[in-house]
C-alpha cells in the first residue's frame, strides 16, 4: 500500500512578489504537468486568496502511483522555482522504510527527502501492531 498526503504552495520567486501574468503561465503548465501526468487519486490545482494552490492525496493498493507522484511533486518545483510545500508517502512495500513516513520537502522549487518526525514508527504510533 502506498499513502500520500501533500501540498504545494506555487511561486514564481521566493520573494513572494510574482508578477501577476507570469504566475498564470507558470499555472498553467503546472497544469498540464497534472494532465499529463499518471492517474493519481486526488490532484487539486485551484486558487486560494489569489494564490495558487497544489494539493496531493490518496492510497494506492499497489505502490504503482508513488514514481509518477514524486515525480509531478518534483515538476511542479522545476516549473514554479519559488515554491514551496510538503509531500508526505508511507509506502509498506518499501523493504528500507517501511514501518515510516517518509517527507518530501520542497523549497524555493528543490526537492529534498526526510524522516517523519511525526508518525514513524507507524507502528506503535499510528498502529498497535505492523508485520514486517
Amino acid at each position: 500500500m502506498f499513502e500520500y498526503h501533500g501540498w504545494v504552495t506555487i511561486q514564481a520567486t521566493a520573494s513572494g512578489d510574482d508578477d501577476a501574468a507570469l504566475l498564470e503561465r507558470l499555472v498553467d503548465r503546472v497544469h498540464r504537468a497534472i494532465r499529463d501526468a499518471a492517474d493519481v487519486d486526488l490532484v487539486d490545482l485551484r486558487w486560494s486568496a489569489g494564490i495558487p494552490m497544489l494539493h496531493f492525496g490518496g492510497i494506492d493498493k499497489h505502490g504503482a502511483q508513488s514514481t509518477d507522484l514524486l515525480t509531478l511533486f518534483t515538476r511542479a518545483g522545476e516549473l514554479a522555482p519559488g515554491s514551496y510545500g510538503l509531500l508526505y508517502t508511507w509506502d509498506d512495500q518499501d523493504t528500507e522504510n517501511d514501518n515510516n513516513f517518509r517527507v518530501y520537502r520542497m523549497a524555493r522549487g528543490q526537492v529534498t527527502e526526510r524522516e517523519d518526525p511525526h508518525l514513524t514508527p507507524v507502528a506503535p504510533t499510528i498502529l498497535d501492531t505492523y508485520e514486517l
